[in-house]
């Protein structure tokens, strides 16, 4: 088998350059669509004392040594999310940022370990306001590439569709016959057992050391995700609460929470909440994180002290991050992430 040729030799960069050239009239649109609707571009530090706190999330880590020698441990962000509600609790009401983010143990058609993060704040407005976003960037991308559908592993979406707005519980419904809220107490708790018989009884496979979370997980990976922003975008509502521990709980429910995907052909490409302002309860669910990531992968990373404080004096607000490579693969035909990065990693 002959190995593919590097990225950066004359012939493999002429046939990559069309659809990188159309990622960057993708991201010159963004950024005039942010400017005509009032926001702030912001450029965040890379370099962070945590590198967030969801079980899942593995980072890059390094060090910061001193001009005396001090050694102190330092991350590369998987997200410029706690950096942006710090500069929300400074004053800034309307934000974006649109660079680089790094997560490790990350790497496939979908994944890559540098990739491009676009997040935007909106303080004082509903997460509803976000599925609006996301639904004139679909049609945003599309329009700059002159898309008419997206396309991505048999799946066609189409993004100039009003995105169809679905919640887990029905989603869990319809595609797997699970009562997923049967297993969330009113107070956010949820029954691993209650979980575990009713994906017995869907005849999906379990292990007997699953907590709630994998069971969580393995549905919406098998039986929910594959059907989703088929058609048209699906916009995946109201998470249980242990599902979205930077979400603040729902009014209707506080079963659930204020927190959403988008997805496109079966791909999610964003991730927003009604942000949660309650430093306690904040730290709270983040040692849950923590103490679940050293269950699994024998690690925890440090809270961020000042970004707890920063919550206390958080206005109400609106966030959400969104792949942009993700959407620039969608947009431009592309099979797999790499297709639409100027500079791969190697």
């Amino acid at each position: 088998m002959t190995e593919a040729s590097p990225w950066w030799t004359p012939d493999v960069h002429a046939d990559r350059r069309p659809r990188l050239m159309l990622r960057n009239g993708i991201a010159a649109g963004l950024r005039d669509w942010f400017a005509a609707h009032d926001f702030v571009e912001v450029q965040t530090a890379a370099l962070q004392v945590s590198p967030g706190n969801e079980a899942h999330l593995a980072a890059f880590a390094t060090e910061a040594v001193g001009p005396d020698g001090a050694r102190a441990p330092l991350y590369l962000h998987t997200s410029p999310e706690f950096a942006c509600k710090k500069l929300i609790a400074a004053g800034e009401t309307r934000i974006f940022s649109f660079g680089p983010v790094y997560r490790n143990r990350e790497r496939g058609p979908l994944h890559h370990p540098e990739f491009t993060m676009l997040e935007w704040y909106r303080v004082g407005e509903a997460y509803e306001s976000l599925m609006l976003d996301c639904a004139a960037f679909l049609a945003l991308a599309a329009t700059r590439t002159g898309a008419t559908i997206f396309s991505f592993r048999g799946r066609d979406c189409d993004p100039f569709a009003e995105p169809e707005r679905l919640t887990v519980a029905d989603a869990f419904a319809h595609h797997a016959g699970i009562d997923l809220l049967a297993t969330v107490a009113a107070d956010g708790s949820t029954d691993r057992d209650a979980l575990h018989a009713a994906l017995t009884h869907a005849g999906l496979r379990t292990a007997p050391d699953d907590s709630w979370a994998d069971l969580f997980s393995r549905v919406m990976v098998e039986k929910v995700e594959p059907f989703l922003g088929q058609g048209r975008a699906t916009i995946l509502c109201e998470y249980p609460v242990a599902e979205a521990a930077l979400a603040r709980p729902s009014q209707r429910d506080p079963r659930v929470a204020e927190r959403f995907e988008l997805y496109c052909c079966g791909v999610e490409l964003a991730n927003g909440f009604g942000e949660l302002t309650d430093a306690d309860e904040q730290r709270r669910r983040f040692v849950i994180e923590m103490d679940e990531k050293q269950r699994i992968y024998g690690e925890r990373y440090p809270l961020d002290e000042d970004f707890l404080s920063a919550l206390a004096i958080m206005p109400p607000a609106s966030g959400i991050a969104l792949g942009f490579d993700r959407l620039a693969m969608l947009a431009t035909g592309a099979q797999k992430i790499e297709d639409v990065i100027w500079t791969p990693v190697a």
